[in-house]
């Protein structure tokens, strides 16, 4: 039977997770238990009766359990992570709540460290066996295609890449039928042909349709127990990332997806901003920021810091910092400064060069008003005249700015007077707000830091 398995797929990764979590309170128990007990207490025990009803709250709230067969791997071991670290916030709270002294701190970190381990190696494991299970021919999809449009094209090409998600394609069903031997009917046919060869998922060009051809396949596959899926028109919809949110009954389409959005990646990018900024604080600041100053001083007459208004998110204002790296002049909220800009300093010169100029900027990701990584704030000045001429240069506000950002790696710092650098300069700020990633911060602050060692050319 081609889904005789696909509905206790979700049961095995939570069977899994039960036995995770039972096994790697055991093995705490007994590593810890030469130095706090000699039994498992009545405490311990409760303990895992709490633990299994803390996981499926965290599992619940961040749908763990919603995988697909196209669900990327990567995916699928994040959602796990999500869960994860909702399990020990959730399981630390209550502890500290209830004054909870029994479960000591070494048999809590030992049984986090071993359940990590365990469901990510037991999503691994899963997720392994069913492609290459379904790479044989087992647990399969009879699919066909209504309407030969280049979106369904592609997406036959996609099934035969792709034998491991279990898709057998059968074929497409159009009206104007032409040469291709992939074509198996015409639009009237597909009803006898899916009853026939027990089709379980029709994929639909509605494009390519008339109106009363899509209703009656609505209607035919509604009472026959098959799903429907639709493919969209190509270049009907600008954007990739869509999702359906629900009104009462009422379906609503949002074009624009953004990872930042969910609570959870948010809290992730916010622990992360604030211990890197703080590290770096005291490690580098605490010293650096002194001799600068007084280097900044001898060089020029002027304040050591220079606190400018800049665009953040949602386009609320907030003051930027930086060291001072110009002579005082009226034009500096105004003007951007250029290559040879008579405005620069011998100091600011090398603070630009080398980006030290921007390590006051950490306190801004400090107290919450910029991130590590992100869009580059622009002057008030500046967001005003490029969202005139830039079309969507105000999706970048969605979320916070950023000391580096993907555009800066990628070459579009520094200097984007001509308006087709800051149309690059949008175009990868959109991109990596709709496809952030915790490992995409660490990629961006890596070949920062690389490229300030090796001298970028566009600082100046």
């Amino acid at each position: 039977m081609p889904r005789l398995y696909s509905k206790y797929i979700k049961l095995v990764h939570a069977t899994g997770d039960i036995i995770a979590i039972a096994l790697s309170s055991v093995l705490s128990f007994h590593i810890i238990r030469t130095e706090e007990a000699n039994n498992i207490s009545i405490q311990h025990g409760s303990f895992m009766l709490f633990a299994w009803l803390a996981w499926f709250i965290c599992a619940t709230l961040v749908s763990t359990y919603r995988l697909y067969r196209v669900t990327p791997t990567a995916k699928a071991l994040i959602n796990a992570l999500k869960a994860i670290t909702l399990y020990v916030i959730l399981i630390e709270a209550t502890i500290s709540v209830l004054h909870v002294t029994v479960i000591s701190k070494s048999f809590r970190f030992n049984h986090y460290a071993i359940l990590l381990v365990l469901v990510l190696c037991w999503r691994l494991i899963v997720i392994t066996v069913l492609k290459l299970y379904r790479a044989r021919g087992y647990n399969y999809r009879n699919v066909i295609i209504v309407g030969y449009s280049k979106s369904g094209k592609e997406l036959k090409k996609f099934f035969k890449r792709h034998p491991e998600l279990g898709y057998r394609f059968l074929g497409f069903f159009d009206d104007n039928a032409n040469s291709d031997s992939d074509i198996k009917g015409t639009i009237e046919s597909v009803e006898d042909y899916a009853l026939q060869y027990g089709v379980d998922e029709i994929y639909c060009s509605p494009f390519e349709l008339k109106k009363f051809q899509l209703t009656q396949l609505i209607n035919f596959v509604d009472n026959n127990l098959i799903r429907i899926k639709f493919l969209p028109d190509p270049g009907s919809l600008p954007y990739k990332n869509l999702k359906i949110d629900f009104y009462d009954l009422l379906p609503v389409l949002i074009l624009r997806t953004i990872p930042l959005d969910d609570a959870i990646n948010k809290f992730f990018k916010r622990v992360f901003d604030f211990l890197f900024a703080l590290l770096i604080i005291v490690s580098v600041l605490s010293w650096m920021l002194p001799l600068l100053a007084i280097l900044i001083k001898i060089d020029s007459e002027g304040p050591v810091f220079f606190k400018q208004e800049r665009s953040g998110i949602d386009n609320k204002k907030f003051k930027c910092w930086k060291l001072r790296t110009m002579y005082a002049n009226k034009d500096a909220n105004t003007q951007q400064a250029r290559r040879g800009d008579a405005r620069i300093t011998l100091i600011g010169g090398f603070l630009r060069r080398s980006s030290l100029d921007e390590l006051p900027q950490f306190f801004n990701v400090l107290f919450g008003q910029m991130s590590v990584v992100g869009p580059r704030p622009h002057m008030l000045k500046h967001t005003q005249e490029y969202a005139a001429i830039i079309d969507k240069f105000m999706v970048r506000h969605l979320i916070k700015p950023g000391i580096t950002g993907l555009s800066q790696i990628r070459g579009f710092r520094g200097d984007t007077s001509e308006v087709y650098q800051m149309r690059g300069r949008v175009k990868l700020d959109i991109f990596y707000l709709e496809n952030w990633s915790f490992l995409l911060d660490l990629k961006i602050i890596f070949y920062t830091v690389y490229n300030i060692m090796r001298g970028d050319k566009a600082a100046f």
